[in-house]
C-alpha cells in the first residue's frame, strides 16, 4: 500500500483561501482524471466539501507523488501553488487511513462529531467508481471509513459532542437563545436546494417555523424538497418555491435566510440585503454556509442584521466544549487503523499464495500423468486414489507454511514476506501479477457501490 493524500482545510488555511480553492464537481472530474494521467498515480479520489479539500491516491512514488498532487491541486482550485503550499498537509501510508477515518468520524471537523461528512465522503467514493479512478485500494479504505465512520456514531456518545454545521450556525444565530424557541413563528428563506441546504430547510421545519421559501435555479429540484418539507406525516410546515429571481421580494418577509449554492459569486450582494432592510422593522438573521460564500460578508456593519459564515462558525467552534466521548472515537481509529493496515499488508501476499497453489497443482497434474504412462494397467478407482493421496500430502505440506505467511504478513514490515515466498519457490512474477489482476476484477465487479 502506497496511500498518499494531500489536502488543504480550515485546520491549515484561513477560509479566504478555502473560499477560493473549493471545486466544483465538473473540476473534481476533471482534477481525478488528470491526476490517473500523472505518471506516480494509479488510483485517485476526491473529498470536497465546504471546509476541506483533499486527494487521494496511490502512488508508486513518494516525492513525485507529492509534487504532482500538489500541483494538480494548485492548477484546479484557481489558487497558485507558491500560495496554497504553506497550507497544504500531506499524509502517507498508515498515517493517510488514520486522516481519512478520523475525518468520517467527525474529529476532524470544524463541529467536532457531525455527521454530515459521511454523505461526503460516500459521495467521493461514488464518484471514483463512476470514473473508475478508485481501485481496490481506495475502494476498500474509503467503504471502511464509511463503515468506521458509522460505528463510532452507533458505539460512543460522539453525536453529544458534535451537531451538524447547520444547527451550529442556528444556534449562533440565536446569541445565546434555545434555538427551538428562537425559530419558532419565524419565516424562513433557503436558497439553494442541494444537501446542506435540504438539511437547513428540514432543521428549520423541525425546530418550528412557520413557513418556508425555497429558492433554486433549477425549479424541479425545490419542488422536490417542497414535496418532502409538506408530505403528509412530516412537520405541517408551509413550504413553496420560488424561483431565485424573486429574491427581492422575498428578502424582506423573511426572518431568518440560510444560503448554501453552488454559484461562483455573491447571491446576496450588500445593496440587495440593505435594501430589504428598509422594507422590515425586525432584525434579518443571514447564515452563509456556501464556499466560496453566497452573501457579501459587509453585510455584518448593517444595522438590524446578525450575519453568521463559515468563517465566524471556524472561530466559535474553536472555543467549543468537546465530549468526552471523543477520546472513546480516537480509540476506535487506532484500532481501526492497525486491523485495516494488516489486512492491505494480509492481502498484498495472497496473490502470491495463490500462485504457489496453482504451481502445486500443476506439479501434482504432470506427476500423475507421468504415473499413467509408466503405469498404464491402473484402473480408474485406484487413479483416483493416487491423485488424491498426492494432492492430500502436498496440501499438508503447504497448509503451514501458507497460513504463518499470511499472518507475518499481517505484521508491520511483513511485505516482504511475498517476494521472500516468491524468490524461494521461484514463481513466475507474471503469473503473481495475472491473479492479482484477476482479483482486482473480481472485486471491482463484486464491490463497487457497497459501502
Amino acid at each position: 500500500m502506497s496511500l498518499l493524500v494531500v489536502g488543504v482545510s480550515h485546520r491549515s488555511a484561513p477560509v479566504s483561501v478555502l473560499e477560493r480553492a473549493s471545486l466544483a464537481t465538473d473540476t473534481q472530474i476533471k482534477l481525478l482524471q488528470d491526476s490517473l494521467a500523472a505518471e506516480p498515480a494509479t488510483e485517485a479520489a476526491v473529498l470536497a466539501t465546504c471546509n476541506r479539500i483533499e486527494l487521494y491516491a496511490d502512488v508508486d512514488k513518494f516525492h513525485a507523488g507529492v509534487a504532482e498532487l500538489s500541483t494538480l491541486l494548485a492548477r484546479h482550485s484557481g489558487v497558485g501553488l507558491e500560495e496554497l503550499t504553506p497550507y497544504l498537509y500531506v499524509h502517507y501510508e498508515d498515517r493517510a487511513v488514520h486522516h481519512l477515518f478520523s475525518v468520517a468520524c467527525g474529529l476532524d471537523s470544524m463541529v467536532v462529531g457531525e455527521g454530515q461528512i459521511l454523505g461526503q465522503i460516500k459521495d467521493a467514493l461514488a464518484l471514483g467508481q463512476e470514473l473508475h479512478t478508485a481501485g481496490r485500494l481506495l475502494n476498500d479504505l474509503f467503504q471502511q471509513a464509511l463503515r468506521v465512520g458509522k460505528r463510532a456514531h452507533s458505539e460512543t456518545g460522539i453525536d453529544r459532542a458534535g451537531q451538524s454545521l447547520v444547527t451550529f450556525g442556528l444556534e449562533q444565530l440565536a446569541a445565546g437563545a434555545a434555538v427551538d424557541a428562537w425559530a419558532k413563528k419565524k419565516r424562513a428563506l433557503v436558497i439553494g436546494a442541494g444537501s446542506m441546504s435540504s438539511l437547513a430547510a428540514a432543521t428549520l421545519a423541525r425546530l418550528g417555523v412557520d413557513e418556508i421559501v425555497i429558492a433554486n435555479r433549477t425549479a424541479a429540484r425545490a419542488d422536490r424538497l417542497v414535496q418532502i418539507l409538506t408530505e403528509p406525516g412530516s412537520t405541517g410546515v408551509l413550504a413553496r418555491a420560488v424561483d431565485m429571481t424573486a429574491l427581492a421580494d422575498e428578502l424582506p418577509r423573511a426572518d431568518v435566510v440560510v444560503s448554501c449554492t453552488g454559484a461562483t459569486g455573491l447571491v446576496l450582494t450588500y445593496s440587495a440585503v440593505e435594501t430589504a432592510l428598509h422594507r422590515r422593522t425586525t432584525q434579518l438573521a443571514l447564515l452563509d454556509l456556501a464556499m466560496p460564500r453566497d452573501i457579501d460578508a459587509a453585510v455584518h456593519r448593517l444595522g438590524g442584521v446578525r450575519f453568521v459564515d463559515i468563517e465566524s462558525l471556524a472561530e466559535a467552534s474553536a472555543d467549543a466544549p468537546m465530549a468526552a466521548d471523543v477520546d472513546q472515537v480516537r480509540t476506535i481509529v487506532s484500532d481501526e487503523v492497525a486491523a485495516f493496515g494488516a489486512a492491505q499488508r494480509a492481502a498484498h501476499i495472497t496473490p502470491t499464495v495463490v500462485a504457489l497453489r496453482a504451481m502445486a497443482a500443476d506439479v501434482v497434474s504432470s506427476e500423475v500423468a507421468r504415473l499413467e504412462g509408466r503405469l498404464p494397467g491402473l484402473d480408474d478407482k485406484q487413479r483416483a486414489e493416487i491423485t488424491r493421496t498426492v494432492r492430500r500430502v502436498v496440501d499438508k505440506l503447504l497448509h503451514a507454511p501458507t497460513v504463518r505467511v499470511k499472518q507475518l504478513a499481517g505484521e508491520p514490515g511483513g511485505a516482504g514476506y511475498a517476494d521472500a515466498l516468491r524468490e524461494l519457490f521461484d514463481l513466475d512474477p507474471q503469473t503473481v501479477a495475472a491473479v492479482s489482476r484477476a482479483d482486482l476484477n473480481d472485486t471491482d465487479g463484486v464491490g463497487r457501490g457497497r459501502v
